[in-house]
């Protein structure tokens, strides 16, 4: 271990340990030397809050597979010690997903032990904070964004539905199509939303229909691509409205987890339904995700979609999540 790591000693930390449920995070220190394991030792500036953060450190959802662990699944931070020769001291690295506050010990920490397989060299245009302004949220709306362009989505064929318009992921969605030159459609049940949504790039906002609504299999056509997510009755309802040809990428389940529709839309107007998962994915396709989001999918107001927060707001923030009362991203400034 470094010096200055040695010095140090304990490292602040958010871990979450055993209880009567499926765990629950509170804040302590631990020995730098029992943190993570891999070849690249980080002092780590800042992480972030994402959905299953908020579920594992609430013991709401089984997403931790062994306790007591550290939580957070992404963090930007200084390599202090290499074992690898592709990183040196000095060099900004960041990592969101694989096996972080799933197996490994995360990013809400002071100091971080990571594989150098995990990490991404902070792209040149972004800093620490804005890349975890990004951070996982990013790299799946920028994932779901390519997987919808790989399937021939152009700006010029029409709206973009967005759901669940005003969370991180979602609202990340919004400002990279608008940067792109798509309209996006911000769909959301907040009627108190449209100015912060019209702030970040939304061409319009509307509410979805409520779950109890109609359904038929088929309904008018409207999007030429969505990014959804909400799943459950949302989900189907943007099944059963995609244009002829038009895919919808999807990754979220906060409306449930089930998906009331039938083939009609698939075989009759050949609507694709993309699955997006990001924790472990193409290592080349992922490098360059990162590289557009420091450029042409970097969102213009990434400032107004998100807050800042220290260690000790976790557990508001974490309870503020799931509670869908957060607009946009957290960064949580690990100093």
């Amino acid at each position: 271990m470094s010096a200055e790591a040695g010095t140090t000693q304990v490292s602040r930390a958010l871990r979450i340990v055993a209880d009567a449920g499926l765990g629950h995070g509170e804040l302590t220190e631990v020995s730098v030397t029992e943190i993570g394991s891999g070849e690249l030792l980080l002092r780590a500036s800042y992480s972030s809050v994402n959905y299953k953060d908020a579920l594992a450190a609430t013991g709401r959802g089984k997403v931790v597979r062994r306790l007591p662990l550290i939580g957070g699944i992404d963090v930007v931070g200084e390599v202090v010690e290499s074992a690898d020769p592709a990183y040196l001291p000095g060099d900004q690295v960041l990592v969101t997903g694989f096996g972080l506050s799933e197996e490994h010990d995360g990013g809400y920490a002071q100091w971080v032990r990571v594989p150098s397989a995990w990490a991404v060299r902070l792209p040149e245009g972004l800093t620490p904070w804005e890349s975890m302004a990004l951070g996982t949220g990013g790299l799946t709306a920028a994932l779901a964004i390519h997987r919808l362009e790989a399937n021939g989505l152009r700006p010029s064929q029409g709206p973009v539905a967005v759901t669940g318009a005003t969370g991180g992921v979602a609202s990340l969605a919004i400002g990279m199509l608008a940067r792109l030159g798509y309209e996006p459609v911000a769909l959301t049940r907040q009627l108190d939303a449209e100015v912060y949504l019209r702030s970040i790039g939304a061409a319009s906002v509307e509410q979805v229909p409520t779950p109890d609504a109609p359904a038929k299999p088929m309904e008018s056509a409207r999007w030429a691509g969505a990014v959804d997510s909400v799943g459950g009755q949302t989900l189907a309802w943007l099944i059963r409205t995609m244009q002829r040809g038009g895919s919808i990428a999807a990754f979220g389940n906060a409306g449930g987890h089930e998906l009331p529709t039938s083939v009609l839309p698939f075989i009759l107007r050949a609507v694709n339904l993309l699955g997006i998962n990001t924790g472990y994915f193409d290592d080349a396709l992922r490098q360059r995700l990162w590289a557009r989001m420091a450029t042409d999918l970097r969102p213009d107001h990434l400032d107004r979609m998100t807050s800042t927060i220290g260690f000790d707001e976790l557990p508001q923030a974490f309870n503020a999540l799931l509670k869908g009362t957060v607009r946009g991203r957290i960064v949580v400034n690990l100093g």
